[in-house]
């Protein structure tokens, strides 16, 4: 098998990081002047994690495709990590989002559009009560207070390397069989070991032995996991998982932020899942902050008979501009026009050719790599064979050699999402912009292994 010599490595990386700033004199200067005002240089911490020595600052965005205020154009693969995957700007969000704009965004009451969204969801995912958030981090925490509610329950289960926005008690990992707080989590309230159980996704005999004392009062769990490299579920797994909740009275939700690749009714619908709570964020308001929960009737019996009308709006559930009218009007346009099954149809065999595209060329080279997919989502990681779990998948990780596949690649007008190397297929990507991924893959390979 090929072998990637270190220093050819760093030098083809500081060769592209040249070529990256040289050729971004617009992005140079904005980030210099962002650092006077944001922290970092950027809006959001994360921002800063971009391969290149800085940004690129996005002029206009329109489908599948980017220009930056330099005018490199881009094929975006990274579509706002998930949150565009209806491709930017799409006309029928776009254009109900305009006539809401003149009709009020805020208005802390109930609009029509909030009717149509909660039947649409219950068409998708068979859940048949919905509430709204603004972003799928806080549906997922909300759906963990119900739960704790409603079971009488302090502890959550989640798997190892899993991500769920920044829940607070999400961030937690294995350390030699250990659970401890993750590397780089910022000023936890509480040392997520006292919130929270974590074990391997696919170890059904950790998960057992988790839930068996009956002081978890759900699991919150991706259907696949995504967030660490796409780790698939093996063969029997959701069945025994959903068996085992129930067995031991614990709640499960679904998060399919990242899993609605796999459809318009996401992972649950595509295999028959049978979660207590569904949450799904990100691309439902086609780019615009929206996301939604849902929950079975048995659930919303027992939450209705814990509710308190005089402390509702104090209960740690809610938000002001949560279930705005804006955010719904996106809803309904984006589930109606764009989120369609005609979408994924054509979505699904764009993201095999690109697949099939990688895979070709880790083949050709020798190189110790795979290439996973789950419905119009895909991406390569560093290691011969597919995870089983969180921590091969983690491991599997190289951190230098993944900012200079994307930086190279970003240098030739393709967007990776700056987290893994991961490739989301829009409505509106084209065979042309895959194919074109394939040969700048191809020609990053050579370089390195030449």
């Amino acid at each position: 098998m090929a072998t990637i010599d270190r220093k050819r490595l760093a030098s083809l990386f500081a060769r592209e990081q040249k070529k990256f700033v040289d050729e971004r004199p617009k992005s140079k200067a904005l980030f210099e002047r962002a650092g006077k005002s944001l922290l970092g240089g950027v809006p959001m911490n994360w921002m800063a994690k971009w391969a290149g020595a800085f940004p690129p600052f996005v002029r206009e965005a329109q489908g599948a495709h980017f220009f930056d205020v330099d005018g490199h154009r881009y094929i975006d693969f990274c579509l706002g990590d998930t949150g565009a995957m209806t491709g930017h700007s799409p006309a029928a969000t776009v254009s109900a989002v305009q006539q809401q704009l003149g009709r009020g965004t805020a208005l802390m009451l109930p609009s029509e559009d909030a009717i149509w969204v909660g039947e649409e969801l219950q068409k998708r995912f068979s859940l048949p009560y919905w509430q709204f958030t603004l972003s799928a981090t806080d549906a997922n925490r909300f759906s963990i207070r119900l739960a704790r509610q409603i079971t009488d329950r302090p502890k959550i289960l989640v798997f190892n390397w899993c991500y769920h926005g920044t829940v607070d008690e999400s961030f937690i990992t294995l350390q030699d069989g250990v659970a401890k707080s993750r590397r780089g989590n910022v000023g936890p309230p509480v040392d997520p070991a006292v919130t929270t159980k974590v074990v391997e996704f696919n170890d059904l005999a950790a998960l057992e032995q988790a839930l068996v004392p009956g002081d978890v009062a759900c699991i919150l769990a991706e259907p696949a996991l995504t967030n660490v490299g796409i780790v698939h579920p093996e063969p029997g797994y959701h069945a025994a998982l959903r068996h085992l909740t129930r067995e031991t009275g614990t709640l499960l939700i679904i998060d399919e932020t990242h899993t609605i690749c796999a459809g318009p009714g996401g992972y649950t619908r595509a295999e028959n899942l049978d979660p207590d709570f569904l949450v799904f964020g990100k691309p439902i308001a086609g780019g615009i902050p929206g996301a939604a929960y849902g929950f079975t009737a048995e659930v919303a019996k027992r939450i209705e008979a814990r509710q308190n009308l005089e402390d509702c709006d104090t209960g740690g559930i809610g938000g002001t501009l949560a279930g705005n009218a804006l955010s719904l009007a996106a809803m309904r346009a984006t589930l109606q026009k764009v989120l369609t099954k005609d979408a994924f149809d054509r979505m699904m065999p764009v993201a095999e050719r690109w697949a099939s595209g990688v895979q070709k060329v880790i083949a050709d080279f020798g190189l110790p790599w795979h290439v996973t997919r789950l419905g119009c989502r895909a991406e390569y990681l560093f290691s011969a064979t597919a995870a089983r779990n969180g921590t091969e998948a983690h491991d599997a990780m190289d951190f230098e050699l993944e900012r200079f596949m994307h930086l190279y690649a970003m240098n030739r007008g393709i967007l990776l999402t700056p987290f893994h190397n991961m490739a989301l297929m829009s409505p509106v990507t084209a065979n042309d912009d895959v194919d074109q991924h394939t040969k700048v893959f191809r020609d990053a390979v050579r370089e390195l292994v030449s």
